[in-house]
């Protein structure tokens, strides 16, 4: 019989939300065990939503980098600066146009 393995958390032991390298780092971890391991079906479905979780925070923390970088202006003095705004903003401009 095969050791089964539990997909680790989305998060930390202490409820902290993972890091975007945190979060690529355990999601490579997870593609590469399911790719070279003879992993029974359970123990593969549940590192699948595992990676799944894992891809949704990737994706939300490269959306806000690219929220933030689509922010940036220039002042007066022609030094960057953050526009303050929020993703709701961002849908609130999309959907009006």
């Amino acid at each position: 019989m095969s050791k089964q393995t539990k997909a680790a958390p989305a998060q930390t032991a202490g409820g902290k939300e993972l890091s975007f390298e945190e979060a690529l780092k355990k999601l490579e971890d997870i593609v590469e065990s399911m790719e070279s391991d003879g992993l029974p079906l359970e123990t593969l479905l549940a590192r699948f939503e595992e990676g799944t979780r894992l891809a949704k925070i990737c994706q939300s923390k490269l959306s806000e980098a690219e929220l933030k970088i689509q922010e940036l202006e220039t002042n007066a003095s022609g030094d960057l600066t953050l526009k303050p705004a929020t993703l709701a903003d961002t849908a609130d401009t999309a959907a009006a146009e």
